[in-house]
């Protein structure tokens, strides 16, 4: 079998890939908070027939080699954290982290990940839970049924305003997670991030100090996905697919073509 049919054959793998990827991105570009990923290419295993630097006669050495390669795949998804644009939404319960951090959320089965999402609303108990599946903010808040309105500050203090009363009340302290490999982090689905070996343990704090990003309440992080630079991407991959096809289209008919003359 002509090797170039294996090799090409890696390269349409690696293109689906990668336009899987691509694809992803643009479903999620009006998804708050998400953050978009690019695939991680590498070429395979070749096969050394001669070694560079091999002696050629006593007195020379080949400069350099013949080595034929095998191939490509793709061998990671690398996240992109950059920060996504503002929209303002004058919701109280909608929180925005303008700088590094994650919201830490409370999963049902005791564990904790991970959200750039802030779109947060109110379970019927009162407490700060996530819009979808009405996972806990944590630590919990909990905001009381009659309080007339519900103020963030930037450094994550959440206090409410009282009937009868003419200060505020505080109910609670927003922390911030952040990591030493964001990248390293695990999506989960639902806009969550579970920690992994490779993002390193969470380091918690309060927003606005010590590097966390500050919070702004009536505002939303929206994707960092770039809609024509995912086109672009696109365009791209497909044309890459298209020549690695016609490749193997190419070494059938030569092969075809020597089959019926020899």
């Amino acid at each position: 079998m002509h090797p170039a049919l294996w090799i090409s054959k890696t390269g349409l793998d690696a293109q689906q890939r990668d336009i899987a990827v691509t694809s992803n991105n643009l479903a999620n570009a009006s998804t708050i908070g998400f953050k978009k990923s690019r695939a991680i290419f590498e070429d395979l295993l070749y096969q050394n027939i001669n070694q560079p630097g091999g002696q050629s006669t006593q007195e020379t050495e080949l400069p350099s080699g013949l080595m034929l390669g095998a191939g490509t795949r793709v061998v990671a998804t690398q996240k992109n954290f950059s920060q996504g644009n503002l929209i303002t939404t004058e919701n109280s319960l909608d929180i925005m982290i303008s700088g590094k951090g994650f919201f830490e959320i409370l999963m049902p089965d005791g564990s904790v990940s991970y959200t750039r999402n802030g779109q947060f609303t109110l379970d019927r108990d009162g407490q700060i839970v996530t819009p979808g599946a009405g996972h806990p903010l944590q630590p919990a808040i909990n905001i009381p049924d009659d309080a007339l309105s519900v103020t963030v500050s930037q450094d994550g203090e959440v206090a409410v305003t009282m009937p009868g009363q003419a200060g505020n009340q505080v109910v609670g302290q927003i922390n911030l997670a952040s990591f030493i490999n964001p990248a390293g982090l695990e999506p989960i689905g639902e806009n969550l991030f579970k920690e992994s070996a490779s993002s390193g343990a969470p380091l918690q704090g309060i927003p606005g100090v010590d590097g966390m990003g500050s919070l702004h309440q009536g505002a939303l992080e929206t994707s960092n996905v770039n809609v024509t630079e995912e086109l672009v991407n696109l365009i791209e991959s497909q044309r890459v697919y298209e020549m690695n096809s016609k490749v193997i289209s190419s070494v059938d008919q030569m092969l075809g073509f020597a089959i019926q003359q020899l």
